[in-house]
């Protein structure tokens, strides 16, 4: 078995693979606060709740967008897993050829969704995920990261409107039923649901026109499926893109 660890802004996701199969994963949010002690602990709560023994563990696998966190997550595995993680970075093998000006800039999350991504659906293909920010990658088909493009996610638009408009509430991310809202909350689910649906649609129209071919799109993120459900783009959505593709790393790696 093997242990797959994504550190993103809000929430660090996990899960465990029994050879190619995800037998179990786990969410739980980000925090440079937590001790080694407290990450171990709570690792060993979700093995004892998948009926997982850690000695079972062969070797961990860890993308991070958040260096705060990871002293305190790698020295919780080395303690109570007893592995030495493989931290992703641009400098490990990954199957693609990463065609940014500065490699190391790319964030080990879309470097593993482009992996995913392309092993499972091939290319020219475009990965939406729907994070704290909302990032788009384009990959070819032979496999080159061309780049992509980086935007506010939808919660944190959110909440610089509500933080910054004295009269409008915080709301529920929720798609209401007509764009024309009748009151202040329906005005602004419209907003951001569509909105955002639209800006989705325009900026993967533009990637598509630059990439040529006939180009898939994938979108991953906790805000995927609702997103996807006003955009037009949006072929495919796979919640686990990025545990799959962190366990395809790992066989480039073992």
């Amino acid at each position: 078995m093997i242990l797959v660890v994504d550190v993103g802004n809000t929430n660090i996701v996990m899960g465990i693979y029994k050879d190619k199969k995800l037998i179990s994963n786990w969410r739980i949010s980000t925090s440079s606060e937590r001790t080694s002690d407290e990450m171990g602990l709570l690792l060993l709560q979700f093995f004892n709740h998948a009926k997982v023994d850690p000695k079972d563990i062969r070797d961990v696998i860890i993308s991070s967008v958040v260096p705060p966190v990871m002293y305190a997550l790698e020295l919780a595995i080395n303690k109570y897993v007893e592995s030495e993680p493989l931290v992703v970075s641009s400098s490990i093998k990954t199957g693609i050829n990463i065609l940014y000006d500065n490699p190391k800039e790319v964030g080990a999350d879309r470097i593993v969704n482009a992996v995913a991504a392309l092993e499972l659906y091939g290319g020219p293909i475009i990965v939406v995920d729907f994070g704290t920010a909302t990032t788009f990658c384009a990959i070819t088909e032979n496999g080159d990261y061309l780049g992509g493009v980086i935007c506010a996610g939808i919660k944190i638009s959110m909440d610089a409107l509500f933080a910054r408009a004295a009269k409008l509430p915080r709301v529920e991310l929720v798609r209401p039923d007509k764009i024309i809202g009748k009151n202040t909350i329906e005005s602004m689910q419209a907003g951001a649901i569509y909105g955002y649906a639209g800006q989705v649609d325009h900026i993967v129209s533009k990637m598509k026109d630059e990439l040529g071919g006939d180009v898939k799109v994938v979108a991953t993120g906790g805000l995927a499926r609702l997103i996807s459900q006003e955009s037009t783009s949006i072929n495919e959505i796979n919640g686990k893109l990025t545990l799959e593709g962190l366990r395809l790393i790992y066989e480039m790696n073992r």
